[in-house]
């Protein structure tokens, strides 16, 4: 297990080798993950989200249409080449190719109601996700929720999905956030961070 952070070069070859090399639009764990993550935002409407590692865009287009504007993010252009052809015609979605932590998107201080971090964080190196956590909470608005989805088995990447997921809480813990939401699957977890003012599952009129 190497603690750098992976390439986007590993991710190109990864997506050329096969065009969806996680069966994010065929393997039932996968639909679990999206519809347990979607519950928690149920009946909501968001003016400003942010998706990072939407890879062939799977979960945008389901979370688009709760939405006004979702810019989603994704180290691959070969998987962004798919994203973009399954969120056509979708209103106010645009992509953003970049290697994070280094390369967030340029957005406003405080803007984003909604931050989704789904199966990326363990990819990265512990400084890279403290570096990330700090990009998120710079950009996220008072009361908006930061969504993280992990997956908890074996893997070789820099961290596992409980310490990657541990590590970004606790850089928000220290910045004042609340873990509203916690919950562990038999393959994955769920964590929300917010304030003590975002209930998960609570609709609420946009």
């Amino acid at each position: 297990m190497s603690m750098t952070s992976w390439s986007r070069d590993v991710f190109e070859r990864i997506y050329r080798h096969h065009p969806d090399p996680w069966g994010l639009a065929t393997r039932v764990y996968e639909r679990e993950k999206y519809r347990q993550t979607l519950r928690l935002v149920a009946g909501r409407h968001f003016h400003h989200a942010l998706e990072l590692g939407c890879g062939i865009g799977m979960m945008t287009a389901q979370l688009a249409r709760q939405c006004d504007r979702l810019v989603a993010v994704d180290v691959s252009e070969t998987a962004l080449v798919q994203a973009r052809r399954r969120c056509a015609g979708l209103a106010g979605v645009s992509f953003h190719r970049g290697q994070l932590p280094h390369m967030f998107p340029p957005l406003v201080r405080h803007g984003c109601d909604l931050i989704v971090i789904s199966e990326l964080l363990y990819f990265l190196s512990p400084a890279d996700i403290s570096q990330l956590a700090a990009q998120c909470l710079y950009v996220r608005r008072h009361g908006a929720p930061i969504i993280l989805v992990n997956w908890t088995g074996p893997t070789d990447t820099p961290c596992d999905g409980n310490t990657a997921a541990g590590h970004f809480i606790n850089c928000c813990l220290n910045d004042g956030l609340l873990v509203t939401h916690a919950r562990q699957y038999p393959q994955y977890r769920i964590d929300v961070l917010s304030d003590a003012t975002f209930r998960p599952g609570v609709k609420l009129s946009g």
